[in-house]
Order: C-alpha cells, then sequence, then structure tokens
C-alpha cells in the first residue's frame, strides 16, 4: 500500500532472442539476482516482472520476456507470453547479441515494435566478448543504442540514463480532483461485504482518496446503508460509489447532488470513456445465442456475489431478457481475437496500465466489438446512465 502500483508504473520490456543475454541484463539493471541465467536456450519461460525507480523518471516495472525466436510446440506458447509482454511496454529493450550477427528475427521484431509505434533502444551484450558486432545491415542506423557487458556492468549506467530520456511523457488524466472544488467533500460509498478484502480498501479506493487530497478536497467513506442518514446531516458535493451498489445508493442520493462510481472515473482516467458510453448501446441489439465476453484486469478468487460472474450477468439477463453465451477472462488472460464476440463489458482496469487498457479497447474497436465497463453497464442497467455521467457532461452529451 505504500509503494506505486503497478498500472501507475511505466513498463520496460526486456526483449531478444534466446540466450541474447536478456536475464543478465535484467540482474545488471536492478543489482540483485532476480532472473534465472542459463547457457541452455529458453531458460526463462514466463515474464518475470521487478518493480523499481528510475531515477529520474520514477517507479517502473521492469519485464523480462521470453525468447521470441523460441521453436517447437512449447516454444510457440512462450513466443506468446512475449507478445503480450510486447503490448504492455511502455518502452522496448531489443537485446542483440553482441558476439553473434543480427539475425532475421531481430529484425522482425523491430518491425513489430515499430508498427505498435514503441519507443526502443538497441542493447549488443556481451561488449566483454570479442568479436562484438554492435550494428548490422539488419538494425536501423537512426534506432537509439548502447553496448553493454551485464558481466563486468561496462555501459549499464549509460543504458539506465538512456531508458530514463526514452520514456514517454503522457499527460495525466486526475481521476477526480479537476472536477471538484478547493475544499469540495467527496462521499465515498464502498460496501464491505464478502467481496471487500480483509483489514484494507481495494487500489481504486486508495487511489481516489489520495487525488481528493492532492486537490485539497475532503473525503467520507459511509457504507451504502449509510448514505441516506449521512446526506441527511452533511451535504456532498459528489457521491462517488462503488459500481455494483449503483442501485441502492442512487435512490438514497437528491437529484441535485452529482452521483458517479469508481468505475466511470478510472474509465476516464484510463482514456476509454468515450468508447465505454458509445459500446453500452449495443446492448439492446443482443440476440440469443450472443456471446458477451465479461473481463477484469486482475486476478482474484471468487467469492458468492462477484461482480463479473455474478452480479453482472444477473444484470444481463434482467435488461436483455436473451439467452446469451458468456465467457470470462482475468489477467493477462484477454483474448487476442474478440470477433467472435458481440459484447466485451470491462473491469475499470485498476491493476491494469494505460497503454495496456488502451490496447484492449483498441482490439474491440478494431474487431468491430462494442466495449463498455462495469460502470457504464451497472449505470445503464440502473436506469440511471445519465445521471451517472453528470460529473463529465461532455460525455453525457453523447447519450442525446
Amino acid at each position: 500500500m505504500n509503494s506505486t502500483p503497478s498500472g501507475n508504473r511505466k513498463h520496460i520490456g526486456i526483449f531478444g532472442s534466446r540466450n541474447a543475454g536478456k536475464s543478465t541484463l535484467m540482474n545488471a539493471i536492478i543489482g540483485q539476482d532476480l532472473s534465472v541465467v542459463s547457457p541452455v536456450k529458453g531458460t526463462t519461460t514466463d515474464t518475470v516482472n521487478k518493480a523499481m525507480e528510475l531515477l529520474p523518471a520514477g517507479p517502473v516495472v521492469l519485464m523480462d520476456a521470453p525468447g521470441y525466436d523460441d521453436e517447437g510446440e512449447l516454444g510457440e506458447l512462450r513466443v506468446g507470453k512475449c507478445m503480450k509482454a510486447l503490448d504492455r511496454a511502455d518502452l522496448a529493450l531489443l537485446v542483440i547479441d553482441g558476439a553473434l550477427p543480427p539475425s532475421a528475427a531481430d529484425a522482425e521484431f523491430i518491425s513489430r515494435i515499430r508498427s505498435k509505434r514503441i519507443p526502443f533502444i538497441i542493447v549488443t551484450s556481451k561488449r566483454d566478448t570479442e568479436p562484438s558486432y554492435r550494428y548490422g545491415s539488419m538494425l536501423p542506423p537512426d534506432a537509439r543504442s548502447v553496448s553493454v557487458s551485464a558481466r563486468t556492468g561496462e555501459g549499464i549506467k549509460e543504458l539506465k540514463e538512456l531508458m530514463a530520456s526514452s520514456l514517454p511523457v503522457s499527460e495525466e488524466v486526475p481521476i477526480i480532483r479537476d472536477i471538484l472544488r478547493e475544499d469540495g467533500l467527496v462521499m465515498l460509498v464502498i460496501p464491505i461485504d464478502k467481496a471487500a478484502p480483509k483489514g484494507r480498501l481495494i487500489l481504486p479506493q486508495q487511489q481516489t482518496i489520495r487525488d481528493i487530497l492532492d486537490g485539497r478536497g475532503r473525503v467520507m467513506i459511509v457504507s451504502p446503508e449509510q448514505v441516506a442518514s449521512t446526506i441527511s446531516q452533511t451535504r456532498p458535493d459528489i457521491v462517488v460509489t462503488d459500481s455494483q451498489a449503483f442501485g441502492p445508493v442512487a435512490a438514497s442520493v437528491p437529484e441535485d447532488i452529482l452521483l458517479t462510481s469508481f468505475s466511470i472515473l478510472f474509465a476516464r482516467h484510463k482514456g476509454n470513456l468515450e468508447d465505454a458510453v458509445k459500446g453500452v448501446a449495443s446492448i439492446r441489439n443482443l440476440k440469443d445465442g450472443d456471446r458477451v465476453l465479461i473481463a477484469e484486469g486482475c486476478t482474484h478468487h471468487r467469492q458468492c456475489g462477484d461482480i463479473g460472474t455474478e452480479k453482472i450477468p444477473r444484470m444481463l439477463s434482467k435488461v436483455t431478457g436473451k439467452e446469451l453465451s458468456l465467457e470470462f477472462s482475468s489477467g493477462q488472460g484477454f483474448p487476442e481475437d474478440l470477433s467472435p464476440f458481440s459484447l466485451v463489458i470491462h473491469c475499470g482496469g485498476c491493476m491494469l496500465t494505460e497503454r495496456d487498457m488502451q490496447l484492449r479497447y483498441a482490439k474491440a474497436v478494431s474487431a468491430g466489438v462494442p466495449i463498455t465497463n462495469y460502470g457504464i453497464f451497472l449505470a445503464y442497467g440502473n436506469g440511471i446512465l445519465r445521471r451517472s455521467l453528470s460529473v463529465f457532461p461532455e460525455y453525457q452529451r453523447m447519450l442525446d
């Protein structure tokens, strides 16, 4: 709870062919023996993640990915893990074995990086080994590059400086503070049920509290059962509720008080609220047998009353009256091909990076599949979508 969440860190992927020196480089950058190093090809079978502070850029996550030139049935699975890591990367380090000439696989991966518009650095490894090729005809001469020896430490400081300067800088969209007047009062409605973690708040709640305080606002926290009695004594400027409590909370909050959900706030924060609002309109077009994907960005133990596997399916059945085929995904299990689905309903994505969330929405849009999120869908199902978007009038007008 005291460190920057993974979803708020820039992700730096370390890519290369098998035995190019990726894991050794990872260990040299972080100064720890985290990744397993072996002369046996294909030692890295899954992506290894490590959070660290990269000065002066700030908190980042390093990802040591499997080799993109792996072979065989298991090799294809490892390459798939590599490509998923690339999708999450804000910056790619392409490790080229300095003792060998660059390969066609290296050139092909560079093309893939460029097609995704990911900034990258070519890292020629094994600087202490002769011969050291540094460059080859298949590598772009305009690319940022550095030669290193992970064994001796040569070039590692230079690489870190280059990494920090190469990370893309994006304008941060606030969660709520930009729509809150100074000293404004926000009521956060947080259910304490079986799904609530014992002794702590979940990440979106923590982040929203911090964003309100950063905006010099005030916060009060209540359970859904306490909303009406609390408002009768103290009137907040904005009420933010957990999406699953939208119905009873809306009934307790006067119409002249702004009402929204954590999920809606995070959809704007992650840059996908517009697509989510557009996507919810497709619900009225669903037919019997249509496939609907309900996706979450994190993995957690499913309990009785789970929002993704129980409450949303129940609401879908109620508002559509159709027999739908529901499928579920969590964590990094988001499907590559969304074309079989008629609708995707995604969580707020608090555990995913902005890039990861935008990529998921882009996959849906490019496949022509409507996508929305938990908060938008539950507001729609409770008949309060227009009201829940009143905090963002520009998106509310999309419903006209």
